[in-house]
């Protein structure tokens, strides 16, 4: 383990009260004081991973560069400190007890009683200090997913109290982010949530550090001082997360509060170095003050639950703040779009991305998107499916083929230009099993996507089965639409354009895994710049 020290972020009150933009924001603090950092989510639900997740269920299943289906919450921890994360940065539950029940299986452990302490406790504490061992880190942030008292969580914070224990109290600092709830009818802000969730902790062992209280109105001292008072905490260690506009403006406002400086303290560690956060401020100014609107259709068939497509909205805000726009992305529900009002629903955007997803409820609307994208020229961003979707309209609307599909809509079809690679006919598991992380694309000299990117090699992550099918691939070109990113070891087409628009582009990767705060996807910027164009 050597001599990384561990950040053990925890929450009470209440679910979704932003561990992971807490999370974030401190390791970028760290980070900007020149401390390496990384971030890891512990997610207590049994499933292995949230890949066969739905959407609704648990927001956007994000992916790694080495292809682990991972919590959302990665991508903020990429988002903000534009670093990779792999497999490693996100233990389930499903994952610690099917690896312990392997262990037993084989006989690892001599015929003893399989427990809860010591076998999955132990298991936790090694897969939380495994990121330590493969690569030397100064800090490790661990965020546990939940709120405190939950059954399912019970087990990580045990592991994370021996942990303490195990790696001396120099090493170890606890973060609980709780919430302080404001009763407009007497107008006062209530401390007792957060001394119940405190008195929780500590029944299971642990006396937080530093607890982050979440508010709508600023804290005055006295409140922080009753806080202090009643949890047995620093009053500087009391610090307070008001609601912002942005997400982004958290790390700046937990600068002020102190925390990266309270928690280096705890840690032993220098903080006479000021973080250097020229670059984010900036980023931050000119998001804010950006006024000239540009108006984004997302259509998509999770669009209810915001965090299906959050990637996908963060990155058309990176771009935004790159174009010096303020973008306003509005998600249409791909089922209502039929082609007697398509017309009334996609008029007035100055740009139409098309989201992923699977299956083909919704199809139908996503197809329709494209050819007005197309036919109306109005830029056109297809992402995964959405590039599926350009492709089968594409080939019934102007290759002539009526009944063209994917395979994974219908079997019955003469055309199916979307078909299954090989090696994935006969995969029946659901898990796991697609083309999955980042994979090398070789793009066309002269292309929109090579201009965007300024390169000709490029490596993109993958989430998917279906693939276009390069049987049909010299007629598609012959009529405009154009492969223009290829994988150089399979041949199998990552990206299509069409020729004699303004920006009609589909891919077959995620390009919003890639996108940060401090370096926005080219491709998402030179989509948000056609938007302007098409604006002006």
């Amino acid at each position: 383990m050597g001599s990384t020290k561990y950040v053990f972020v925890t929450g009470g009150v209440t679910s979704s009260l932003g561990k992971g933009i807490i999370s974030a924001s401190l390791g970028r603090l760290l980070q900007a004081r020149g401390y390496k950092v990384t971030i890891q989510k512990l997610d207590p639900y049994i499933n292995v991973d949230p890949g066969t997740l739905n959407p609704y269920e648990h927001g956007e299943c994000y992916v790694t560069d080495d292809g682990a289906e991972t919590d959302l919450d990665l991508g903020h921890y990429e988002r903000f400190l534009d670093i990779k994360t792999s497999q490693a940065n996100n233990v389930t539950t499903g994952r610690i007890y099917q690896s312990v029940i392997n262990k037993e299986r084989r006989g690892d452990y001599l015929g003893k009683t399989v427990q809860v302490i010591p076998h999955i406790t132990d298991e936790i504490k090694r897969r939380i200090t495994l990121l330590g061992r493969k690569e030397e880190y100064d800090i490790i942030i661990t965020e546990i997913g939940g709120t405190v008292g939950d059954i399912e969580s019970l087990p990580y914070i045990e592991a994370v109290r021996q942990l303490r224990w195990d790696l001396g109290v120099e090493n170890t600092v606890f973060v609980h982010l709780t919430l302080v709830p404001y009763l407009s009818a007497s107008g006062e802000l209530k401390t007792k949530p957060t001394q119940h969730s405190v008195k929780v902790l500590l029944e299971n062992g642990i006396q937080p550090d530093v607890l982050v209280l979440r508010a709508e109105h600023e804290l005055d001292k006295d409140l922080r001082k009753k806080v202090a008072l009643f949890c047995n905490v620093e009053l500087e260690a009391v610090i307070q997360s008001i609601d912002v506009s942005t997400i982004y403006e958290v790390p700046l406002l937990m600068k002020e509060e102190g925390l990266d400086e309270m928690v280096l303290k705890k840690l032993r560690l220098p903080s006479d170095d000021h973080p250097d956060l020229k670059e984010w401020r900036e980023y931050v100014e000119r998001l804010k003050s950006s006024t000239t609107e540009v108006r984004i259709a997302l259509v998509g068939k999770y669009v209810e639950l915001f965090d299906s497509y959050k990637s996908i909205i963060e990155s058309l805000t990176h771009a935004g703040t790159m174009n010096q726009v303020k973008m306003v992305v509005t998600c249409i529900h791909s089922e209502k779009i039929k082609k007697e009002n398509i017309s009334e629903l996609l008029a007035g955007y100055h740009g139409i991305l098309v989201a992923p997803g699977f299956g083909d409820r919704g199809i139908a609307g996503k197809i329709l998107s494209a050819q007005y994208a197309r036919e109306n020229q109005v830029p056109f961003l297809g992402i995964c499916l959405g590039l599926q979707c350009a492709v089968i309209e594409f080939a019934r609307n102007v290759l002539g083929y009526e009944d063209a599909n994917s395979t994974e809509m219908t079997n019955l079809t003469q055309h199916p230009v979307i078909d299954l690679m090989e090696e994935q006919k006969g995969v029946t598991e659901k898990g796991g099993t697609m083309r999955l992380g980042g994979y090398a694309c070789a793009l066309k000299k002269g292309s929109r996507v090579y201009k965007a990117y300024k390169t000709d090699m490029v490596r993109e992550r993958h989430r998917h089965r279906y693939e276009f099918n390069n049987e049909f691939l010299e007629d598609f070109e012959k009529h405009g639409m154009i492969s223009t990113g290829i994988n150089p070891e399979s041949g199998l087409v990552e990206i299509m354009e069409q020729t004699g628009h303004p920006w009609f582009v589909g891919t077959q990767f995620h390009p919003e895994y890639r996108s940060t705060v401090l370096n926005p996807h080219p491709l998402f910027i030179a989509f948000v710049k056609a938007a302007v164009e098409n604006a002006n």
